[in-house]
């Protein structure tokens, strides 16, 4: 499967290099200096493949029930060939995967103590956590009760809230009409049992079929390709878990994806849900940007995985904790990088990181806020996620990429509506003032003078990042973080239509992504530990 991709990945673009060249020529003249300390991360398709169990007869029952499906499909749409492929070998991987695990030893995990660099030294503290604590993490979420187009009322939920603004705010700029096709991939909710409840797949399927009939889109049979790919994850999840709580197997804490099995695993997993134009498919700074969007996404769901046991989730994996604080920094390296402007022009999905981060922050499900308030705001001079530059981290998959460690650059002053949020927090929040404003000039130095809506950013903010930061501020209060938490998915179901409007909307949606996934103090990288009690599966995950 590696091969395959090493066949297929199309290396970075003339243009994608020329746009960050002006990004970083921009960035040097307020002064920050081109050199500093580096972080090497080595490409995920170079590490060594781990050989798993092969399938038992119930996952060869079941591979042979995919088989039948993708031929046909394959069959009819010869252009998604390469895509049947991915999802048969995603497939027999997991199935070998979930083996593995139950019958093999788990190998121990290096400890973060054994390295004292200037990231694992940053690694949080995590608090103890139950399935009680996660029923935010649902997939029906809480629902956007504003919401985000005025019809398809079948998919009011969260999980399609997500899509619809990424391919939103991409379209904007480069109208590929793939805005209002939620259609397109909605064979995907079949993995989601409270969801399914809601919509009327017979007549979905019906209607994505006839429509291929009449008017051929390559993404709407891909996106039969990724229902196949869901339903079979979802029963070979559930049939390990079934096994594990009736006590035929037991599943340890830990899984036997490495690094790159991890990266193979969820490039299915999430390569054709958020949907590109097909030129752009393969283009290694596409790769990039979906992978670690799911590594954003790990980073948050960490704890209930632990819990519920889902395969695969990537802070479980074999690997060292210096590796994973790796992948956490180039995430939030990424989204530095997806704030400034030179980031957008070159392709089309380029707004997918801001955009997840963003959306996860506003939906209700996720940890951010609950999870990442911590007893302390921990220093920020000398500060090495700070002091990550931008960077798109294109070579993840291939080659690797270097992460650099150098001061940040600072706007020297701040433009007239950035001015305003900055003074409204001094007038009604004193005590995180001094910090709000020193992070916005250093987002208007990435981003350039910023142009949002003052009143509806500012209301998100006040709930969401300054909440959470007087809250680190005070005496250590789990009702506290919880109630900020909860806030955040009903600010969101307030505001998050003003995430919509073609004026404000993407200007609002960086600015957001900076303070929810970079500004100190650092909720997103909190997020990253994990200590995990009793394994159990819940309706969501088995």
């Amino acid at each position: 499967m590696a091969g395959l991709f090493a066949e297929h990945v199309n290396g970075c673009t003339d243009e994608y290099r020329d746009c960050q060249n002006a990004a970083q020529q921009r960035l040097d003249a307020f002064g920050s200096p081109r050199s500093g300390t580096t972080l090497h991360v080595e490409g995920a398709l170079r590490t060594a493949p781990r050989a798993f169990l092969p399938p038992d007869d119930e996952g060869y029952a079941r591979l042979r029930r995919l088989d039948a499906g993708l031929r046909v499909i394959e069959s009819a749409f010869p252009q998604v060939s390469t895509d049947v492929e991915i999802c048969r070998l995603t497939c027999t991987m997991l199935e070998g995967a979930w083996r593995s695990r139950a019958l093999t030893p788990p190998r121990e995990e290096e400890q973060a103590a054994s390295c004292a660099c200037s990231l694992c030294r940053r690694l949080p503290t995590p608090p103890d956590r139950t399935l009680a604590d996660y029923d935010w993490r649902q997939s029906a979420g809480r629902p956007l009760t504003v919401k985000t187009w005025p019809y398809h009322r079948e998919l009011d939920s969260v999980l399609t809230g997500g899509w619809v603004l990424a391919r939103q705010m991409n379209d904007l700029e480069r109208d590929l009409g793939y805005r209002h096709r939620f259609e397109d991939d909605i064979l995907l909710f079949h993995e989601y049992k409270r969801v399914i409840d809601t919509i009327d797949t017979t007549h979905l399927t019906q209607l994505i079929e006839g429509r291929l009939a009449e008017d051929f889109s390559i993404n709407t049979a891909r996106a039969l390709v990724c229902g196949l790919y869901a339903a079979h994850k979802r029963s070979v999840d559930e049939s390990w878990l079934q096994r594990h709580h009736a006590g035929d197997v037991a599943l340890p804490q830990t899984n036997p994806l490495g690094q790159g099995t991890y990266s193979l695993l969820q490039m299915m997993d999430c390569l054709f849900w958020h949907v590109s134009p097909d030129t752009e498919l393969w283009q290694e700074e596409h790769l990039a940007a979906l992978l670690l969007c799911r590594v954003v996404d790990d980073m948050v769901d960490v704890r209930a995985d632990a819990l519920t046991g889902e395969i695969s989730n990537f802070w479980l994996a074999d690997l060292p904790a210096h590796t994973k604080a790796l992948y956490a920094a180039c995430a939030i390296a990424a989204v530095k990088y997806g704030c400034m402007p030179e980031a957008h022009p070159p392709m089309w999905n380029t707004w997918l990181m801001p955009s997840t981060i963003v959306w996860l922050g506003l939906t209700g499900r996720h940890g951010l806020w609950f999870d990442g308030i911590v007893q302390g705001l921990p220093p920020a001079e000398d500060c090495s996620l700070c002091d990550l530059q931008p960077n798109a981290c294109t070579g993840i998959l291939t080659d690797g990429t270097t992460l650099t460690l150098s001061p940040r650059p600072t706007a020297p002053a701040l433009s007239a509506r950035t001015a305003e949020l900055s003074a409204r927090c001094r007038a009604q929040n004193p005590g995180a003032w001094s910090l709000f404003d020193t992070e916005l000039h250093a987002f208007e130095a990435l981003h350039g003078p910023w142009h949002g809506d003052a009143d509806s950013t500012w209301e998100i903010l006040r709930r969401t990042y300054i909440a959470a930061v007087e809250a680190s501020a005070a005496a250590p209060s789990t009702a506290r973080a919880r109630e900020i938490q909860q806030d955040s998915g009903a600010v969101g179901s307030e505001f998050f239509h003003a995430l919509h409007d073609p004026r404000t909307g993407r200007e609002d949606a960086a600015l957001l992504a900076y303070m929810f996934g970079c500004a100190h103090p650092h909720f997103l990288w909190n997020a990253m530990g994990y200590r995990p009690t009793d394994l159990e599966g819940d309706w969501l995950d088995g």
